[in-house]
């Protein structure tokens, strides 16, 4: 009665809890829509105690707990941003409205599990006996290494990519039972049942089959392992178990393999020592044989298992091998016959016998934290893996089973089905971290990849089925909108992945989207078509809000949106946008909350044809406004001459705007435009003037040898920091050369990063603090001047691949040809984050190059501190747009490749791409991986710092001396009776030192930043020496067509006595002229050529 008065007391106190909380949630709700409703009407002033979604998910999750799903916060918060007046049903909360079946059936998807079998790969080893099988296999994960060991003797080392590095064939009449890697010795260390062999797989041609036989040997060797001691030089330690349940201990030095052999010696296949000249020790410490011995370095132990009952798990430091002490000991049923042991959970794993798998905590030996059940035959191998927590368990049955350590639940089954039970049993397994696969040896060697590593690096990425026309980033909600050009819309959730939603067809059948745009709330997005319409829909649920018609007397093309900015209203209730047609017209369309159509309200008249006739500055005449309605931008009309525009005559080239930018900011009021033909065109609505800032030279002619794009701008882009951004602490920099460093990062320990040194000095620390590059600033602080903050920045991308900066005025600030692979290509996309601290862009042949401008945005713009960081090829087709998102520190890369791609923003580490099956790993760093349609490494440019002393290095092997060059003058020719003979240039004419031998790089390609960019990365990086004149160089005797004859002269002389009888030069009375050396150089350098 007690027990059941207790549950039934606990249960009223679960309910009472849960009751309370819904009263507090209510009161949430309650100030939320409150708050909601002021900001409709206008009243709501902001204060620091305002909710928005992040204060309110985490009231949510503090009265709910951490279980509540995201997705759902966000259905619920979004309703309630849209209708505070409706009732709210507190169920929503918890996604009362989700079916079960579409997670039941995810998870049964194959695609979603573990390893996929479907991708699984077998390597047959070659020069293996008959029914030879692979008894042991190890992986060596700082060399990249796997050692595998047959059963009748045949030893292989495969490389990185599974390929037969060395291999040898031990002629031993005992079978291998296991193998391992002497790291202090560099060997390979292998047992056989009554031998230990010591081969070098370094060794090259006929050396390669040397190896040492250690014999003999007490008992039947069965296992072996490597004890890894930081401590130890040139001796390693070797853990030997026999069928005598004996521990042995080995240690060997180098001196015990260093004796050279003769060369009459040299066909001596190995050498045998004798065991009794080893340090040994050996301890009985199983009553059955020794299945598996291990040493764990996180524990400073080893550990060994038998099929013993009593003790069928030792666990213990090596100094208890060398006395009687009691040892801790593990029993369990039948014995065990392997082990392993995970370093983050603490835990080791054991299985045996008895079928189950049992995890110990390694000091307490009585009793078992966890049991995993399942198998339904004798476990014979146990590995895990790290990262993810996993724990595979083989079974004699060839039955794989994955488990997760943290919760003890099954993950995946699956069996090798290739041939029966008793065939092709496999006899040892290991797990490649390195490459996230699994491989088991039998008579074949088979690898089960990982599913994430197939689908990153295997599956073409893959987010629309058509090429991606918009990508925009909701950062309110942290959710990305995908617009594809046949037309189909996705929303998808940035932290994990996944999709939420999907329109098809929004502007009717087969009418493709062009542009796209978000508003600054985040709760509207805006989608104009090729058909000239407009829509503006509600982002959280995708229902069509308003709506601009076609027009009935529109041709076809005639009105196609390319760029779509959100305005901010001066009055609630109703909307702008900035529209950019591709016909080059700018317009500004209005929507009011009482009325569902949009209307165009207004209309930037055509400065290009004023332009062309030598105006370089128009000035605006403001325009009344119709009704009482506030407008972002005024209406204007262009004062100029009425001659002046008849005159006007079309180009014989495109001049149409192609790209704009705004900014919107106290003392700012600007609308910035690129034209097709390079034309940076400036309207300043505070100084009712529109300026033309840039024109090129030629830009109006037709050059039938030159591409009429070149001087295209693809992309124009302000640069402005707020004051309240410029006060921004730069302590959360992630830009500096600390954070960039290679060796902090997985990729460096493979040595597959290119690097690019510069040697400028190291500038103030940058932020990389924003997301996505919002066009419409927030106001400055009261009191602020457009004195005290950084004039704007206009950054313009080109067609001929440069980037360049200008100020207002049309002053050029930097011209860039940003490092890549190829140089020279054109830029397609700009993007800058909050703080104006970087800029990223984006080219036609999918790179991404990432720029430090944060110190260049201060006076007087130095332009040694506009600094490229980093470079890498996101796609192998053009990139069409860039998002920076600040709290995240990632990058998303949209292309005409149809995916939408996530990258760190700190190395150009690919995370994923929107519409893969697993979920994102954002937080943390993952392993280095490519898209497989990408094969280059990203490039960083590292700097040198102005205290590190700068010395001479020369990486080259032609090395210019010039001790020598500085010693020679015309003296040292005084005695030099005969001279060279052609194409035989003495030592003392040697200005160059003898090439060096060519180095071994561990990176494909190192080079220089040199200002010659458009060189590339060879020639620009050559070395360029600067020779001192000695002041003697005027004696020296003229080397031309003078010296030339005279020396064909002085060969074809006479002989007299067997000697060339030379002329003698006619001597003058200036006495400099009796120190010229009577030797004449240019046979040495200039030979003569007989006809």
């Amino acid at each position: 009665m007690n027990v059941r008065g207790d549950k039934r007391f606990a249960l009223a106190l679960q309910i009472s809890n849960f009751k309370t909380a819904l009263k507090r949630f209510g009161k949430l709700v309650e100030r939320t829509a409150a708050q909601k409703r002021d900001e409709k009407l206008g009243l709501f002033i902001q204060r620091e105690d305002a909710i928005d979604y992040d204060k309110f998910y985490a009231a949510v999750q503090e009265l709910f707990g951490p279980d509540v799903k995201n997705q759902d916060v966000k259905c619920f918060y979004r309703k309630l941003c849209n209708n505070p007046n409706a009732s709210m049903d507190w169920c929503e909360i918890f996604g009362y409205y989700c079916s079960e079946e579409d997670a039941i059936a995810s998870q049964m998807d194959e695609e979603n599990l573990i390893f996929l079998v479907s991708r699984k790969e077998r390597v047959i080893i070659s020069g293996s006996r008959r029914r030879d099988v692979i008894k042991c296999m190890v992986k060596i994960p700082q060399l990249d290494l796997l050692i595998a060991a047959s059963q009748k003797g045949l030893i292989t080392v495969f490389n990185s990519q599974m390929k037969v590095q060395t291999s040898t064939n031990v002629t031993d009449t005992s079978w291998i039972t296991g193998c391992d890697y002497l790291s202090q010795l560099k060997r390979i260390v292998a047992t056989t049942e009554r031998t230990i062999i010591v081969w070098d797989y370094k060794a090259q041609g006929n050396t390669q089959d040397n190896y040492y036989i250690i014999k003999p040997m007490d008992h039947c060797l069965l296992c072996v392992c490597v004890v890894t001691l930081p401590d130890q030089l040139c001796r390693d330690d070797i853990l030997l178990g026999d069928d005598g349940g004996f521990v042995n201990r080995y240690t060997v030095n180098s001196d015990d393999f260093g004796l050279k052999q003769t060369k009459a010696k040299k066909k001596l296949q190995n050498q045998v020592l004798d065991s009794k000249n080893f340090k040994s020790v050996k301890r009985k410490l199983h009553n059955d044989w020794v299945m598996k011995i291990r040493y764990i370095s996180a524990l400073n132990c080893f550990g060994s298992c038998s099929l013993d009952s009593v003790h069928s798990l030792v666990l213990e430091s090596l100094k208890r091998l060398e006395d009687n002490l009691p040892v801790r000991e593990f029993s369990m049923p039948r014995g065990a016959n392997t082990f392993c042991y995970c370093v983050k959970a603490n835990v080791i794993i054991t299985g045996g016998d008895d079928k189950v798998l049992r995890l110990w905590h390694p000091n307490i030996s009585t009793k078992p934290v966890g049991k995993l059940v399942g198998h339904m035959f004798s476990i014979t191998e146990i590995v895990t893996n790290e990262k993810d927590q996993h724990v595979i368990s083989l079974s004699s049955a060839k039955v794989f089973r994955v488990w997760d350590i943290q919760t003890l639940s099954l993950l995946q089954v699956f069996h090798d089905s290739q041939g029966g039970p008793g065939d092709m049993q496999i006899y040892s397994m290991v797990y490649d971290s390195n490459h996230g696969m699994l491989i088991t040896g039998s008579s074949v060697m088979d690898m089960y990849p990982l599913t994430r590593m197939i689908q990153d690096t295997k599956q073409v990425p893959h987010t629309h089925e058509r090429e991606i026309n918009v990508m925009l980033y909701n950062k309110t909600f942290h959710q990305v909108l995908t617009i594809c050009s046949e037309s189909i819309i996705k929303v998808w959730e940035l932290d994990t992945g996944l999709q939420i939603y999907q329109i098809l067809d929004p502007h009717g059948f087969n009418v493709e989207l062009t542009a796209a745009a978000v508003d600054e709330s985040g709760f509207l997005f805006a989608t104009g078509a090729y058909n000239g319409t407009l829509k503006i829909w509600d982002f959280g649920s995708g229902q069509e809000m308003k709506v601009l018609s076609e027009g009935k007397e529109w041709k076809e093309e005639e009105h196609v949106w390319q760029r779509l900015i959100f305005l901010r209203p001066q009055e609630k209730q109703q909307y702008f946008l900035l529209t950019l047609e591709r016909n080059g017209k700018i317009k500004m369309i209005q929507g009011r909350e009482d009325d569902i159509f949009l209307a165009v309200i207004w209309e930037l008249p055509d400065i290009v044809p004023v332009l062309q006739d030598g105006k370089w500055v128009v000035p605006l005449k403001t325009s009344p406004t119709r009704g009482s309605t506030t407008l972002p931008f005024p209406n204007v009309e262009l004062m100029l001459e009425k001659n002046l525009a008849r005159n006007a005559k079309p180009p014989p080239i495109g001049t149409e705007v192609n790209c704009i930018d705004l900014l919107q900011a106290e003392g700012y009021n600007l609308i910035v435009a690129g034209t097709l033909n390079g034309v940076i065109i400036l309207w300043n609505f505070l100084m009712s003037t529109v300026t033309e800032v840039f024109r090129p030279e030629d830009c109006l002619s037709v050059d039938p040898d030159l591409d009429p794009r070149r001087f295209r701008i693809n992309d124009i882009l302000i640069l402005f920091r707020a004051p309240e951004h410029a006060r921004r602490s730069s302590q959360d920099s992630i830009c500096s050369s600390s954070q960039y460093d290679s060796s902090k990062s997985p990729q460096s320990s493979k040595g597959s990063k290119q690097s690019i040194h510069d040697n400028e000095t190291k500038g103030d620390n940058t932020d990389v603090l924003a997301g996505e590059h919002q066009p419409v600033e927030k106001k400055q602080p009261a009191g602020a001047t457009p004195a005290d903050s950084h004039p704007p920045i206009l950054a313009t991308a080109h067609e001929d691949g440069h980037l360049r900066l200008w100020t207002l005025e049309g002053r050029l600030l930097k011209d860039m040809l940003p490092f890549t692979k190829h140089s020279a290509i054109s830029l397609t996309s700009l993007c800058t984050d909050a703080c104006t601290r970087i800029l990223l862009a984006g080219n036609m042949e999918g790179h991404i190059i990432l720029c430090s401008i944060g110190s260049f945005l201060d006076r007087p713009h130095d332009e040694k501190k506009f600094k490229q960081l980093l470079a890498w090829r996101a796609h192998a087709l053009e990139v069409v747009q860039i998002i920076y998102v600040e709290d995240r520190q990632v990058v998303l890369t949209a292309s005409v490749d149809g995916s939408v791609r996530l990258w760190h923003a700190l190395n150009g580490h690919y995370c994923g791409y929107f519409g893969q099956r697993r979920n994102f790993e954002i937080s943390q760093m993952a392993d280095f991986i490519l898209p497989c349609d990408v094969n280059e490494y990203p490039i960083e440019i590292k700097e040198e710092s102005k205290f590190t002393e700068k010395k001479q290095k020369y990486e080259y092997p032609l090395i210019f001396d010039q001790e020598r060059w500085r010693k020679m003058s015309s003296m040292s020719l005084l005695f030099k009776r005969v001279p060279p003979k052609p194409f035989e240039v003495e030592r003392d004419f040697k200005y160059f030192k003898s090439l060096s031998s060519p180095k071994i790089r561990r990176y494909a390609l190192e080079g220089f930043l040199t200002e010659n960019r458009e060189a590339g990365i060879v020639f620009g990086s050559l070395p360029i020496y600067r020779v001192s004149s000695p002041t003697t160089l005027r004696f020296l005797p003229l080397i031309g067509t003078e010296a030339q004859k005279d020396s064909f002269d002085a060969i074809s002389g006479k002989k007299k006595g067997g000697h060339v009888q030379h002329e003698r030069p006619q001597r003058k009375k200036s006495l400099k002229r009796h120190l010229v050396p009577q030797i004449n150089l240019a046979t040495s350098f200039f030979p003569a050529i007989h006809k």
